[in-house]
């Protein structure tokens, strides 16, 4: 068959890799580069060249097994990063990590707080008693919010700790993750272990993400089009016709949608009200990255320094919760870099890192799981292979890499009836099922 893939990310590579034999292929792809999310920058930084990764960063064996099997496959060398949560809010009028005891109590006043203590109290309380309640049908058709009110967890517990570390999962405000469906959020912490106290090692790829992307597209026997985005997409009973932003056109006998939702459904030139329906819910919000060398963006006290750093506002200026979700990444802890030159990733960061600290500035759209768009999503085998087109994506899935490859892989494997060369076991409850 003639098969045209839409999008060079981890669903768009991995379909083309399980579709390699027996298949002409064509990889459309209107950036420079392949990869989508798995980004490495080359950064200059005292005469050396350090990769830095801005999208994809960590995995780990247990949530990722399709991309554990993988990068197996490839021989992808990963080494062990570090997954630890900070919290900075005001700018740094409270701050706490999950590094140590001390980091805990970064702040000696916490010690003493009744509100902190009440946070912590409330981490246990809601460990132990969420799962308890999504397995006993309490959480069905309430939202996080809904939820967080009803059991009266307090102010502290939300807004120092819950909706922070949700909302730099999912890239989201804190606001966006009220409405976020409590069955699906607590189903998530549970297959991730975030609720035990024994929680899987995470890994990193060694020299930045775009090497298993190099190796990847070795592997490749694909007709791949850099700079060449689709302008529309046009099927018919005897192919499917698709027109490229350089004025090209060419007809596949199948066309897979490696991209996000809402970019499928406006190259679809007629799109059915059956893929309206299930394409058109899922809402996307804008997050701007910036790598950077600006230490301002990371919490005001050193043994708050976590790998994972939320942050809001400055001192005297309340934050607004329904600002995108303002997080840095410490890159050095994450990716093993070295602490002398210290880099950070920060996403919709309180300010901008000053001007000459700055190595890069990149937009991204992360998919907001709500519960039209999870509902939409339940419905996505109604729309796949129908008319010739099939879709894929993270945003098929929890929203991370592995959802990416998977989607991909399967679409690859009912597409051609060719498997995958490994076994996976049951992810647990998804959130399709979480939002039923």
């Amino acid at each position: 068959m003639r098969i045209a893939i839409v999008g060079s990310g981890i669903s768009g590579l991995g379909a083309a890799w399980l579709l390699r034999e027996g298949h002409a292929v064509t990889l459309y792809e209107k950036e420079t580069r392949l990869g989508g999310h798995a980004h490495t920058v080359s950064v200059e930084y005292d005469g050396r060249q350090i990769p830095v990764d801005i999208g994809f960063i960590v995995f780990n064996h247990l949530n990722y097994p399709n991309l554990t099997a993988l990068f197996a496959e490839l021989g992808v060398p990963c080494r062990l990063s570090d997954m630890s949560f900070g919290v900075s809010l005001d700018g740094g009028r409270l701050e706490w990590s999950s590094n140590s005891l001390t980091g805990v109590f970064a702040q000696k006043r916490n010690l003493a707080s009744p509100s902190f203590l009440t946070m912590l109290t409330d981490m246990v309380r809601f460990n132990t008693t969420a799962p308890a309640h999504r397995q006993g049908g309490v959480l069905a058709g309430l939202s996080l919010g809904d939820y967080l009110a009803e059991r009266r967890y307090s102010r502290a517990f939300r807004e120092f700790y819950l909706l922070p570390m949700g909302a730099a999962i999912w890239s989201v405000s804190c606001r966006q993750m009220l409405d976020f469906p409590a069955e699906s959020f607590v189903s998530f912490f549970e297959n991730h272990r975030l609720l035990s106290v024994r929680r899987p090692g995470w890994w990193t790829v060694d020299g930045g993400s775009q090497s298993y992307v190099s190796r990847l597209a070795a592997r490749l026997d694909a007709d791949i089009r850099l700079r060449c985005g689709v302008r529309s997409i046009q099927r018919g009973e005897t192919g499917v016709l698709v027109r490229d932003e350089s004025g090209g056109e060419a007809i596949y006998d199948q066309v897979i949608l490696a991209c996000h939702s809402d970019q499928a459904l406006a190259l679809l030139a007629d799109a059915s009200e059956e893929e309206r329906a299930v394409l058109g819910p899922m809402r996307y919000g804008p997050n701007t990255a910036f790598l950077h060398r600006d230490e301002s963006l990371m919490p005001r006290r050193r043994r708050s320094w976590a790998s994972w750093n939320y942050l809001t506002g400055t001192p005297g200026r309340a934050a607004d919760p329904g600002q995108g979700v303002g997080v840095t990444y410490w890159m050095n802890r994450l990716q093993s870099i070295d602490a002398d030159r210290p880099l950070f990733v920060s996403l919709n960061p309180p300010h901008r890192p000053a001007e000459d600290k700055i190595f890069l500035e990149h937009a991204f759209a992360h998919p907001i799981f709500d519960q039209p768009a999870l509902a939409a999503q339940k419905r996505l085998g109604s729309i796949q292979g129908v008319n010739r087109t099939w879709f894929c994506g993270a945003w098929s899935g929890y929203g991370f890499h592995e959802d990416g490859l998977a989607s991909g892989l399967d679409v690859a494997e009912r597409l051609s009836g060719r498997a995958r060369p490994w076994r996976v076991a049951a992810r647990g409850m998804d959130l399709r099922q979480a939002a039923e």
